[in-house]
């Protein structure tokens, strides 16, 4: 109950942020131009990421893994927060955000791995089939980059976790790209939300680290004004 009436009180300390006009534009409908894909950990703040500057700004997806995708009928497909931001929204940016220290991440690198990273407690994948289900969908990813020399045996677990990270998300972003159900003039941009420092002192920094598959440092800073050169880092 504790709980319970913590929510409750955030509640009320939120309405009574709210002014009479806040809502005015947008009661009847929204029209986000970004919709952001993050995960479901506690310590990545959807929309606070981006400090997005009002109600009806951004269209968010949160899930285990910051995925894209789901499976249906044994085929892969966008899934369905990015699938409705694209065809019923009109959304000209998707943001695929992963993040350090992803336990979805652990997850599949340790039943590939068999190891153990001390990264925090990672989804018990019996508990749960959906989410059995959800990390099944990211062993490939770690399989493809042990098969590509991202990550083997001998990486330390920290570094590896945070590599892989960054792998998912380029390979997650190829995906948008490739997939018919996202029109061409959609942007696709990845990145990597940073609070253990793998990337650069600033905690709570996303850094860039794919757009539209492009992944190379320089051709994504020259997309860039020069206020933003800094975010471009690669642990690949």
């Amino acid at each position: 109950m504790e709980s319970l009436e913590r929510i409750l009180r955030g509640n009320d300390e939120h309405v009574a942020s709210i002014g009479e006009d806040h809502f005015e534009g947008i009661r009847e409908r929204q029209d986000p131009p970004i919709v952001s894909v993050s995960c479901s950990d506690s310590r990545v703040p959807g929309e606070g990421v981006w400090n997005a500057a009002s109600d009806g700004d951004l269209f968010t997806s949160v899930n285990v893994g910051n995925q894209v995708w789901t499976d249906i009928d044994d085929q892969r497909v966008v899934n369905d927060a990015v699938g409705y931001a694209v065809s019923s929204l009109s959304v000209d940016l998707i943001a695929v955000l992963g993040h350090t220290g992803c336990g979805a991440i652990t997850a599949a690198y340790e039943a590939v791995f068999g190891d153990s990273a001390d990264v925090g407690p990672p989804p018990d994948r019996h508990a749960q089939p959906a989410v059995d289900a959800a990390v099944g969908r990211l062993i490939p990813i770690v399989e493809d980059a042990r098969g590509a020399g991202v990550v083997d045996a001998s990486t330390p677990p920290l570094r590896a976790i945070n590599r892989l990270v960054e792998y998912a998300v380029r390979e997650q972003v190829e995906f948008l790209v490739d997939d018919e159900s996202v029109p061409e003039d959609v942007v696709v941009a990845g990145f990597v939300y940073d609070f253990q420092r793998a990337y650069g002192d600033a905690d709570g920094a996303a850094y860039l680290v794919s757009l539209d598959g492009e992944t190379d440092g320089e051709q994504l800073r020259n997309s860039l004004t020069a206020e933003y050169h800094d975010r471009v880092v690669s642990l690949l």
